[in-house]
């Protein structure tokens, strides 16, 4: 199969911060969209600019031949992917299914080989950009599965990333995001300790950002989401509680690889701590409101 607007159709599930971005930019591009949410008020918006709108799993996994999944938890992938309602059971022959959530590696593997057995080409492919990476189709795909596989879909993920790197096998995509996360998780902790260090010092924080953005500390979460716990502003690009998520989940993986997380350990008991006081659902930048306090 070679993707051309014109021979494939999208099936598309979830649409949330980052979800409907990317689901934007495919309308925007020209492809046929069909799209299910479990609250269709959340599709409103991309069934207003072209998308068709699906009863169900099932239904839109039929009438699709690339299926493209980002939802919440390894919990949710299974349930949209397996059982006699999920995408497995009700695609057709050679579909193309690419899963985008952050999940376990694991699970990335069941899905491939399961897939397999029904002549179903599985890629796991989580993202890292947030809202505003989303936004703008600059996401970093990380991508494991086959390079027959992937070079079929490529032109829809050119279309929402930036930066897409095939990393190997089934699962390697989800190790790639591990490795992208645990490197977040201390990096947050040094943004903010600072921001929070340049207040005490009576430096404005802005001005010190200009400074050490562009030299040796540069990092993606200082330029974007320091910005914000300046400002004030945490509304989610990127969801604390589903940063909690990967973050137990390279945890886990870290230690069935016998391998030292001492920074990951710490950002999760912070972050599980940010929760506890109410901002699951903020971004993960709310995280300064615990060194201001």
């Amino acid at each position: 199969m070679t993707v051309t607007k014109e021979n494939t159709t999208i099936g598309f599930i979830g649409t949330g911060v980052m979800g409907k971005s990317m689901a934007k930019n495919l309308l925007k591009e020209g492809y046929s969209l069909n799209i299910y949410t479990r609250t269709k008020a959340k599709a409103v918006e991309l069934i207003e600019l072209g998308a068709e709108w699906k009863d169900s799993v099932a239904e839109l996994a039929a009438e699709s031949n690339v299926i493209i999944t980002i939802v919440g938890y390894p919990k949710d992938v299974e349930e949209v992917y397996f059982g006699n309602t999920g995408i497995l059971e009700n695609a057709k022959p050679d579909t193309y299914v690419i899963d985008m959530t952050t999940s376990r590696p694991a699970l990335a593997e069941e899905i491939y080989s399961y897939a397999l057995s029904k002549k179903i080409y599985a890629l796991d492919a989580p993202v890292s950009g947030g809202d505003i990476g989303a936004r703008d189709g600059k996401l970093a795909i990380m991508v494991g599965g086959e390079q027959e596989a992937y070079d079929v879909v490529f032109p829809i993920l050119d279309v929402m990333g930036g930066n897409i790197v095939l990393q190997g096998q089934a699962g390697a995509g989800q190790h790639t995001k591990m490795c992208n996360q645990i490197t977040i998780a201390s990096n947050m902790i040094g943004v903010c300790e600072a921001i929070a260090y340049a207040q005490k010092a009576g430096l404005e924080p802005e001005r010190v950002l200009q400074s050490i953005t562009t030299g040796a500390a540069g990092s993606w979460s200082l330029s974007n989401l320091a910005p914000r716990m300046i400002s004030g502003n945490y509304e989610p690009g990127f969801y604390v509680k589903h940063f909690i998520k990967d973050m137990k989940i390279a945890l886990e993986s870290a230690k069935e690889m016998g391998v030292m997380t001492p920074g990951l350990e710490l950002s999760l008991s912070l972050y599980n701590e940010l929760s506890e006081k109410g901002e699951e659902n903020s971004g993960t930048q709310a995280l300064i409101k615990l060194f201001e306090d």
